[in-house]
């Protein structure tokens, strides 16, 4: 029987854990940041919203608002994420370029390499995140090994069972798992699993989804952060970003937190223009959410960088004094020590 439960009814239904409280009043948390976004899917008003939810704050394309998200700038002989994409790729754009109604977002397998760990060996499949029609100008890309996709699978199929009825998922093998054949069989039926799950609209905007993409690279992001590996950490926050806006999931509070890393790393790597873009790009987004936790330390680090790069403070610091008279703790958390305390989960 597939008739839909309601909304929120049953613990595998539903859009995921309600947010926290002191991200929905107007109270502020003093004690810190922890816990302070809200759930993958959760959609803010003013917030970019993902292309098929027919708001005006995405583009027509699904994707969010700008060219691409953000660029992290690399000095000469640092690359940022992923190689480029190789010919194979530029090709299917061009391809892609032909057709009537190109899908609007391409998953294709580009490498993939077997690894040999001392008690496990397994295939590491890098996937590349596609605009139809266009060449980005740098690649949105990620890693996953089978028990990757088969956790996805599995989850979705708890969750959505009627939608993923029809969605074919390639079978554990015994043997003969790591033969060029069965590699590229494998490649092509993942990319053909992601874009049909891609093609239904709730699952495209489901946590499981969105996480399947984003949560190990956000990690990955954070952990370099925390370390000081800054222009590593830049790169990965980079890559994140194109992710999120390749996924139209710049409406989630993960996108914020992506702001954070990419403001927090161009500080520290001496790049105050890109921190100061950030950090405007954020409180853009924020402009109509008075009491989120990250509002305050994206204030603090504007009117710092303004400041510094000989730029307009005037509007950060009034509002900022707005909150400071609204109760705002004297010494509210650095947009740094924010980044670190985030529970990415």
């Amino acid at each position: 029987n597939c008739a839909r439960e309601p909304r929120g009814a049953g613990a595998g239904h539903g859009n995921g854990p309600a947010a926290p409280s002191h991200a929905r009043g107007r109270g502020w948390d003093a004690a810190g940041c922890g816990g302070m976004l809200q759930p993958w899917n959760a959609a803010p008003a003013s917030l970019c919203g993902s292309w098929d939810q027919g708001t005006t704050t995405g583009t027509d394309d699904g994707q969010c608002g700008g060219d691409g998200g953000h660029t992290a700038r690399t000095e000469p002989g640092h690359p940022q994420g992923p190689s480029g994409p190789p010919r194979s790729l530029q090709e299917l754009w061009r391809r892609s370029r032909g057709g009537r109604a190109p899908p609007p977002l391409l998953f294709e397998v580009s490498s993939a390499s077997v690894v040999s760990e001392r008690s496990s060996k397994y295939v590491l499949y890098t996937i590349y995140l596609i605009r139809s029609g266009r060449a980005d100008k740098a690649p949105a890309a990620i890693t996953r090994r089978y028990s990757d996709f088969e956790r996805l699978n599995r989850r979705l199929r708890r969750r959505f069972g009627c939608d993923m009825a029809g969605v074919a998922f390639p079978r554990k093998r015994l043997r003969r798992n790591f033969t060029a054949e069965t590699i590229a069989k494998r490649s092509r039926a993942f990319e053909q699993f992601l874009s049909h799950l891609h093609s239904i609209a709730e699952i495209r905007r489901s946590a499981e989804f969105l996480e399947f993409f984003l949560l190990q690279e956000l990690r990955a992001a954070q952990r370099l952060t925390c370390t000081g590996l800054y222009r590593e950490a830049l790169a990965a926050w980079a890559n994140a970003a194109r992710l999120q806006e390749r996924l139209g999931a710049c409406h989630s509070g993960r996108f914020l937190v992506t702001l954070a890393g990419l403001a927090v790393c161009h500080q520290e790597l001496e790049q105050l223009g890109e921190a100061h873009g950030c950090c405007e790009q954020a409180l853009q987004l924020l402009a109509a959410q008075d009491s989120h936790p990250l509002l305050a330390p994206f204030l603090q680090a504007h009117v710092h960088l303004a400041w510094k790069v000989g730029k307009d403070k005037r509007r950060s610091e009034a509002r900022l004094q707005e909150l400071q008279d609204a109760g705002l703790p004297p010494q509210p958390p650095s947009l740094k020590e924010c980044l670190i305390k985030e529970a990415l989960d």
